[in-house]
């Protein structure tokens, strides 16, 4: 009998792009947590990955096996300085990795730094209001239901609504 892999959560490096740019483009053609209609280019997730990272904002994967199954970020909610204190999560998983816990402890990670940051007061999550799954995740972490916005996305023939939902952390950023 084999043993389970431990799933190790870890800063993103650069040799995980290909892996990282993988499961984002599955999520691209084959769902609808992301709201594009054509996958990218490696060049793409690395410019992706250098905003993030020269900006302090973590990039993580989880690795089991010596394999990516998942990868979390977050980063600026919207570009006015007002909202600097707000970031947006996002959390991805491979499709066979699904349902071993990974998504939570990604999210579990990106939640203790955001509050170790020292800046961050708000998480946010934009998640496609059917993806059941990502609502219980984030509920789960204390997020909760801020508003739907209904019918403001269309993909695969079809208008979608998109759940917000809001995560308040207990800081002192003043700023």
């Amino acid at each position: 009998m084999t043993e389970p892999s431990t799933t190790v959560v870890r800063d993103a490096r650069t040799g995980d792009l290909p892996e990282i740019l993988e499961i984002h483009n599955k999520a691209i053609v084959e769902t609808t947590a992301i709201w594009d209609d054509e996958p990218v280019e490696l060049d793409e997730r690395l410019a992706w990955f250098r905003n993030r990272t020269e900006h302090g904002r973590p990039v993580l994967v989880a690795e089991v096996g010596g394999a990516v199954a998942g990868y979390a970020s977050y980063g600026p909610w919207r570009p006015k300085s007002g909202y600097r204190h707000t970031v947006e999560n996002s959390v991805y998983i491979a499709d066979r990795f699904q349902r071993r816990g990974i998504g939570a402890a990604l999210l579990a990670e990106l939640i203790a730094r955001a509050g170790k940051s020292g800046d961050i007061h708000a998480v946010i999550a934009v998640i496609e209001s059917s993806n059941t799954g990502s609502i219980a995740l984030h509920e789960r972490f204390g997020f909760r239901t801020v508003g739907v916005l209904p019918e403001v996305g269309r993909k695969f023939g079809r208008w979608m609504d998109l759940t917000l939902m809001q995560l308040t952390l207990e800081t002192s950023v003043t700023s």
